[in-house]
């Protein structure tokens, strides 16, 4: 089991910048890769960002050149970070953490990120 812990979000400008972090505890061994995913009212969730255990990482067309991922541990957690730069309004939504290993897929419970002047 992988247990993950959103934390970060928040109400931020256009034109700001916003931090989201995920800290996942339990069986990080395993874990194969990680990634952000969002949920904007009204619409399915989609992926945000991704970094596997080898780091290559993958983004969404819409936050190429916004949005950076990063990945830091230590003995008993992994933290996954999103580094929202420069976000629009249409980046509102709650973002959400996963964390996939062979036998599963896990999910934190989600923060929500509102971009509004």
């Amino acid at each position: 089991q992988v247990q993950l812990v959103e934390s970060g979000g928040g109400l931020v400008q256009p034109g700001g910048s916003l931090r989201l972090s995920c800290a996942a505890s339990g069986s990080i061994f395993s874990i194969l890769d990680m990634g952000w995913h969002r949920q904007a009212p009204g619409k399915q969730r989609e992926l945000v960002a991704s970094m596997t255990n080898g780091g290559r990482t993958n983004f969404a067309d819409s936050v190429k050149g916004r949005f950076t991922i990063s990945r830091d541990n230590d003995k008993n957690t992994v933290y996954l970070y999103l580094q929202m730069n420069s976000p629009k309004p249409e980046d509102t939504a709650v973002y959400y953490c996963d964390a996939r290993n062979m036998w599963s897929e896990y999910w934190g419970q989600g923060t929500q990120v509102t971009v509004s002047s």
